[in-house]
Parts: C-alpha cells; sequence; structure tokens
C-alpha cells in the first residue's frame, strides 16, 4: 500500500529528477507530468517530485476518483534523492515506501515481478492426437 492506495500489478512510481518550483500546485504538477515525464497524470501511477531543498517532496497521483497532493517535510535530515537529471527514475513500491519515510531505498534493488507459472505442471497435460 502506498498512502491508504493499494500496490496494483503494473504500478509505477516515477521521481522527477530535476527540483521542480514547490510553489506549483497541483494543475502545475499534471503539467510537469505530461511534459516533462511525457506520462499520463491519470493512468493512477505515483509521480514523485522534490524541491531545491533535500528534506522535501510532493506525491501526485490519481486515485480513481480525484487527483491526490500529498506534501512532505521532513523534521531532521534529507530525503534520498537520485542524481539531478532530464527525466525520471522508476521506483518499485516498496523503495517508494522507504523514500516517503525518509530512509535510504537505495539500499534495495527494484524486484521485477515474478514469472507467472502453470497452475497445471507441463508433464500432466495431455496432448491431443
Amino acid at each position: 500500500m502506498i498512502l491508504g492506495i493499494p500496490a496494483r500489478p503494473g504500478l509505477r512510481v516515477m521521481v522527477a529528477s530535476k527540483p521542480v518550483d514547490f510553489r506549483k500546485g497541483m494543475d502545475g504538477l499534471v503539467a510537469q507530468v505530461a511534459q516533462v515525464l511525457a506520462a499520463d497524470p491519470f493512468a493512477g501511477d505515483v509521480f514523485v517530485f522534490r524541491a531545491k531543498r533535500a528534506d522535501r517532496l510532493k506525491l501526485l497521483l490519481w486515485d480513481g476518483t480525484g487527483l491526490c497532493l500529498v506534501t512532505k517535510r521532513l523534521e531532521a535530515g534529507g530525503f534520498t534523492w537520485p542524481p539531478v537529471q532530464d527525466g525520471a527514475v522508476s521506483l518499485s513500491p516498496a523503495q517508494m515506501r522507504l523514500l516517503f519515510a525518509g530512509m535510504d531505498w537505495t539500499q534495495i534493488a527494484a524486484r521485477t515481478p515474478a514469472p507467472v507459472r502453470p497452475l497445471i505442471p507441463p508433464q500432466n497435460l495431455q496432448k491431443s492426437p
């Protein structure tokens, strides 16, 4: 779960690598997602934005009924951010939870989903004549 929203299969968490003007609200960040990240802000993915100060972040996400904008400022220390560059960095939902908690998310690797296994073992399948 990310902020009470279940992590669905295929959920993307995208961190905008460059800091954004934190005076931007929901509409400004929606434009940033569409123009800079070339993504659909209404697809249900989570978009993370950083301020110039390392202790602040904003999350933008569509929960199915409307846009949500979450702002967090750490009281001490700073978030672990990817290097400043153009584009975005993708995180797993587990890495996103660590980032939001102010922990170092770089210590765990993003996992790929396990391969889908057939329900019936191949040796038990009957071959047609």
